[in-house]
């Protein structure tokens, strides 16, 4: 009884051997490199998320940028605007400045000749004179300038003839007289001159001749 006791004693503390230690799994190639490529696959997901993250931050950066730009623009249009509505209500201000001297000049002309009685009528013609002489200079400071025309050949870019006049003394086509003057800005023309032309003598003689027959 006590050897059997022993026995089972002896039984129970002996150390448990591998093939009790349970059954383990193999070693599976293909698990294994499913295993690498769910990890990279993560890591992959990961490095994109932060890449969207990094595209999602520019594209904020780069709204806020066009929405300066928008307001930027917008308000060179509206000082665009108000500048050009200035320009067209106050463009020529500085010419209207130039005209009261003028003006005033030429009211003094009319208020000394009326208190004269209009006895001083070489003065007043004087004063006349000087103020036309002060509005031509003013036209010059702003780049006016009187159309040659009397003596030159007749241009119908500058001229506008009004009638041909026979005259032997010079050349056809030579303006002889000047009707109303023109005047151009800088290279612009504001009016023609009208002028009268020169045609040969012997022109008008053979057309009143035709004419006759």
């Amino acid at each position: 009884m006590s050897e059997a006791n022993e026995k089972h004693d002896g039984s129970e503390g002996a150390a448990p051997s591998d093939e009790d230690s349970g059954p383990t799994l193999p070693v599976n190639p293909e698990l294994e490199d499913a295993l690498r490529e769910a990890v990279e696959s993560l890591e992959s997901h990961e490095a994109e998320a932060a890449e969207a993250d990094d595209i999602a931050a520019e594209l904020a950066k780069s709204q806020d940028r066009l929405l300066r730009l928008q307001a930027d623009f917008e308000n060179f249009r509206r000082r665009a605007l108000s500048e050009r509505h200035d320009l067209y209500q106050y463009g020529h201000e500085n010419l209207v400045k130039d005209l009261l001297l003028t003006v005033d000049n030429l009211d003094r002309a009319i208020g000394h000749a009326r208190e004269s009685g209009g006895g001083d009528l070489e003065n007043f013609l004087q004063g006349v004179e000087l103020v036309q002489r002060e509005f031509l200079g003013i036209l010059e400071n702003h780049s006016v300038s009187e159309v040659e025309a009397f003596g030159k050949m007749f241009d119908p870019a500058v001229h506008e003839a009004m009638a041909q006049v026979p005259d032997g003394s010079v050349a056809p086509n030579t303006v002889t007289e000047v009707l109303q003057k023109g005047y151009q800005l800088r290279d612009r023309l504001l009016r023609p001159a009208r002028v009268m032309v020169a045609k040969a003598p012997e022109a008008e003689k053979e057309a009143t001749g035709e004419a006759s027959d």
